[in-house]
This record gives C-alpha cells, structure tokens and sequence, in this order.
C-alpha cells in the first residue's frame, strides 16, 4: 500500500475479484505507435463497471451490503455501473444524478432497474442529497471515485493493456474526480510505465489541487462535465498526480471536440467528451508507445452525423 491509501496490492485484489465477469480490455491500434484501449465496450458502456464490481463484491464478502442496496450521485457512468453490480449482487441501486445528466444515461439507469432521482444542476448538489438518503435508509454509500476500492478496480486496466501490449511505456487517461487516474497511477508505478492525466481546461480539479498542494473545490464548465464535472478530486489523485512518473495536461473545449469528431471519422468510433479528453492531450508516441484509454461511450452520437 502507498502512502495514498491506495497501492498495487490494491490492484491487484481487484483483478481477482472482477475476473471472469468484467470484460477484459480490448486494444486497438491507432498510429504507429499509439492504442486504444476500448474500454467504452466494457459492462454498461465504461471503465466503471470494474471499480463498481470491486466494491460491492468486497463489501458482500465482508458482510456489509446492506438490504436497502447501494447509492451513489453520479452524472450517469458511475451510477450505470453501480446499477449493474448491484444486480448482479441482488441488492437494489439508487442513483441520485443532476437534472444536467444526459438523458441517454438517465434512460439507461432505469433500464438496468435503479430508482432515479435527479438533484440540482451540478454533481456536487447530487452527492448532497444522496448522502441525506443513505443517512435515513441504511444504503450503502458508494462514490464515483473517491473510494479505494472504486480506485483500485479502474486500475485493473493497466495489468489487461500490458497483458495485451507488453511493449506500452505510457497510458493516458481522462481525468474527473480522479478515480481512474489514482487507479491507473497505482499499477502503472508497479511496471515502470508513464501516466498522463488529461482534464479539460475548464474541468480542473486535479490541475488546481496540485497547484494548491491540497484539495480545493472549483468551478465546473466544459463540454465533458457530464463525465468530467467533478468540483474536487480524491486524496489519492492528488497524492499520485505529485509522483514522478505522472504527468498532468490540459486541453480546451474546442479541441475536445474537434477529437471526438475525429475519432468517428477516422475510426468510426463514437465516444462521449470525456473519452475524446484523453486523446486530445495524449502525447505522439515519439519517447515510446502509447495506449489512450477510451474510457465510455455513453453519448447520443447524432452530433456526429456527416
């Protein structure tokens, strides 16, 4: 363990607790030296799936699922997935989301049987409310990302690029709350690669607590922050964002965009902002290999006509 609260041990207990039901990560090459990892074909359509299973397989184990089920605030892909692993433990899921949550993923959470309620305009409105719920039902309290056991389940990622890249030296990967970042940074340390951490530059949580030294709230506006929205990031994004083999981008709304674009006309890969954020700030390739993490497609893809 790190002195983050989160290590490769972590990693590595995940990957035996999600092996056999998520869906192992598939590469596909994209330049010369430059994958994706097509993570948005995971169980419920992103990387979620793999942190939300860890929790509550590891809370079952324990003895500490409660009946009343789980609940999470999400703007949609923590609570899909929270929605997914929840059904698989036979436990409901309530999934608080702000009323800004595409309707895309707000349909998809019904579908997978969760109650939905939508709170205010911002995830962090969402996160207050369901806490007032998980004080006066008993649920289980999960969180998009800040949580080891969520953390430690996106990093499982990182074991299945190598396994089917070996020669990767750098993984790229959106940064929100931070969950994917920590996880990733984790195992990444374990086998000597790069991370880079890519935020939109008006979605920058993580940018600002590393300026700061600590975690400080800000302000959220960007084309990705149905993903990327997050005021904060955990302790441990933080904490891995400062070790050396990290580094933190920033990229504009306009780029984003112009790379989802890209993405589907080059690849006919149709992915949400947040997945297009990675690639937007990920490096050419030209001081090794690298794997970009396409982190979910959960995104109403007729903008992309044409």
């Amino acid at each position: 363990m790190s002195a983050s609260g989160l290590g490769y041990a972590d990693v590595r207990a995940a990957a035996e607790r999600i092996a056999g039901v998520t869906r192992p990560v598939a590469l596909a090459r994209a330049g010369e030296r430059t994958w994706f990892a097509l993570e948005f074909l995971q169980h419920t359509g992103s990387f979620k799936a793999r942190g939300a299973l860890n929790f509550l397989s590891e809370r079952r184990a324990a003895g500490r699922l409660p009946a009343a089920g789980v609940a999470i605030a999400s703007g949609g892909n923590a609570g899909l997935a929270a929605a997914w692993a929840a059904a698989r433990e036979g436990v409901p899921a309530t999934v608080f989301t702000p009323t800004t949550a595409p309707g895309v993923k707000v349909a998809r959470l019904r579908a997978l049987g969760a109650e939905v309620r939508q709170v205010g305009t911002e995830y962090a409105e969402a996160a207050e409310a369901c806490a007032r719920f998980v004080a006066e039902s008993g649920a289980l309290a999960s969180h998009a990302y800040d949580q080891p056991l969520v953390a430690a389940g996106a990093g499982t990622l990182v074991e299945e690029i190598l396994a089917a890249r070996p020669s990767v030296t750098t993984v790229v990967v959106a940064v929100g709350g931070g969950g994917l970042l920590a996880g990733v940074a984790a195992a990444a340390a374990e086998h000597g690669l790069d991370v880079v951490g890519v935020e939109p530059a008006h979605c920058r949580a993580w940018h600002a607590a590393l300026e700061a030294g600590r975690v400080v709230d800000v302000p959220v506006a960007s084309v990705a922050a149905d993903s990327l929205g997050a005021r904060r990031v955990s302790a441990d994004a933080l904490w891995w964002g400062r070790q050396p083999h990290v580094r933190a981008e920033l990229v504009e709304d306009e780029t984003i965009v112009a790379t989802r674009l890209r993405l589907w006309r080059e690849h006919r890969i149709a992915v949400e902002h947040a997945a297009a954020t990675a690639l937007a700030g990920a490096p050419d390739g030209s001081a090794g290999e690298v794997c970009v993490v396409l982190c979910g497609a959960n995104t109403d893809p007729s903008d992309l006509a044409g």
